[in-house]
């Protein structure tokens, strides 16, 4: 969740000092409306295909998606994001819809933007699916370059047990991203590298990776990335492949390797994002 922040500076005009105390006001020199306490910002989009954390959520199809944010003055702050997502009977199957709730405080101190707050993930469809995480992050800008780095833990609960590649009971999720914004220009270079360690792993403990290139004009933004992981089809032939597993889903070995592996693919990802 990026946010942009800007620095204004002020300069004082010192030979017109005096007369910026005595000059009368006119209609221009009335004061600005205050800030509103509470701001709505939102968005819709088309996606070729809903990845996460690198691994297909849509059987590598298309989805529509949409998010909302309420952010008050003080830095609290509550959102919601959805997506519709893979039905049918693939590896990562989570009901046709997925909802995101989440709620934080984002705060500045000398450039530095600290957030964190919990997170929680609903499926509608598959409610045995539903977890929640603990996150924070923090955020730096360097004129056009904008670092995060940041931390999702997800506490044991009874999503894991649906894991049978893992054993663990929780789930840490790490990431830093880098972001380039040229300036006066619309387009902005952004990079993402996480991973996946604990009850989450899929067949193993991952790496996944995604970069991209954005291109904003007026409310909308083009956007073209390659998403991937390191999985390998030897990692999920070893931890997802055999005969007797194959064959409880009627599939030749071959057609299992392909099964499971496929929702690791690195992928080109394209979408069309309204923001409001």
């Amino acid at each position: 969740m990026t946010k942009l922040f800007s620095r204004f500076a002020a300069a004082t005009a010192f030979a017109v000092g005096t007369l910026a105390f005595t000059a009368p006001a006119f209609a221009d020199d009335a004061p600005t409306a205050p800030p509103p306490d509470v701001t709505i910002t939102g968005a819709a989009s088309v996606v070729s295909q809903y990845r996460f954390r690198g691994l297909a959520q849509s059987d590598n199809k298309p989805v529509v998606q949409a998010t909302a944010t309420l952010t008050h003055k003080s830095g609290f702050y509550v959102a919601f994001w959805g997506s519709s997502a893979t039905a049918n009977s693939t590896p990562i199957a989570i009901g046709g819809t997925e909802i995101d709730v989440w709620g934080g405080y984002s705060h500045s101190v000398a450039g530095v933007t600290l957030d964190g707050g919990l997170y929680g993930y609903i499926y509608p469809g598959f409610p045995a699916g539903n977890y929640y995480e603990i996150y924070g992050d923090v955020v730096k800008a360097y004129g056009p370059v904008t670092a995060k780095v940041g931390v999702n833990f997800a506490p044991a609960q009874k999503v894991f047990n649906l894991n049978f590649s893992s054993a663990q009971r929780s789930n840490t999720y790490v990431f830093g991203e880098l972001s380039f914004s040229p300036a006066k220009t619309p387009i902005t270079l952004h990079t993402h590298l996480g991973h996946t360690g604990g009850g989450f792993d899929y067949g193993k403990q991952y790496i996944d990776y995604t970069a991209g290139v954005s291109y904003k004009y007026k409310a909308l933004t083009f956007d073209l990335s390659v998403v991937g992981t390191n999985i390998s089809r030897s990692d999920t032939d070893r931890a997802f492949v055999s005969a007797p597993s194959c064959a409880g889903l009627g599939f030749s070995i071959s057609t299992c390797s392909n099964y499971w592996h496929r929702p690791a693919k690195t992928v080109a990802v394209g979408s069309i994002t309204a923001s409001f």
